[in-house]
């Protein structure tokens, strides 16, 4: 195996796991999900039928991600971060995978220790949401969100850096502009 499993995880049958990915204690990988290369699964992850999880994805102790769920690459999902798949779930009605609203995390998002995403959103590029935030909307890229529900209280850099007011990473230097709300790379063309 090009992958490393606990002994004490399940993987259903119809799953591909990426090489070098690992898995830790008590997981449960369901029916039909995709898991990437290089990802690191904590204790007690579930990823549910037909989920997508892309390259270097980190999902830290006690997360579930629900079929409806897609982790693009680079991913982190702190410990105890909630998905959901159903905006009115009714245990006497339930809807099936035809009902789940998507979801989508994009490339270098970093999603806090308890917070929670309600399903039908996306997560930009290397956007940040603080710990215990509820993300109740779309999320810009570069977005550092935070509260319940989740304000956009800043942006960070792709480091992880929050930016000041010049939009310059005092840490790595990469430049930032703002153009109508979207917050972009400057590229030096130069190098």
């Amino acid at each position: 195996m090009s992958f490393f499993v606990h002994e004490s995880s399940y993987i259903d049958e119809d799953v591909t796991i990426g090489e070098g990915t690992k898995i830790w204690h008590f997981s449960h990988v369901q029916k039909g999900a995709c898991i990437g290369e290089k990802c690191s699964l904590g204790q007690n992850v579930n990823v549910s039928n037909n989920v997508i999880i892309g390259n270097g994805v980190k999902i830290q102790n006690n997360v579930s991600v629900y079929e409806g769920v897609e982790l693009e690459d680079y991913v982190f999902c702190g410990p105890s971060m909630v998905f959901t798949n159903d905006l009115t779930p009714r245990s006497k009605y339930p809807k099936g995978m035809e009902g789940y609203k998507k979801t989508l995390v994009k490339y270098g998002a970093s999603i806090g220790a308890n917070a929670t995403v309600v399903c039908g959103n996306t997560i930009g590029r290397w956007a940040m949401i603080a710990s215990g935030g509820v993300i109740t909307k779309d999320v810009p890229d570069y977005a550092l969100m935070a509260g319940v529900p989740a304000k956009q209280i800043g942006w960070v850099c792709e480091c992880g850096t929050v930016l000041k007011n010049r939009l310059s990473c005092h840490e790595c230097d990469r430049q930032y502009t703002l153009t109508d709300g979207i917050l972009i790379e400057k590229i030096d063309l130069g190098k």
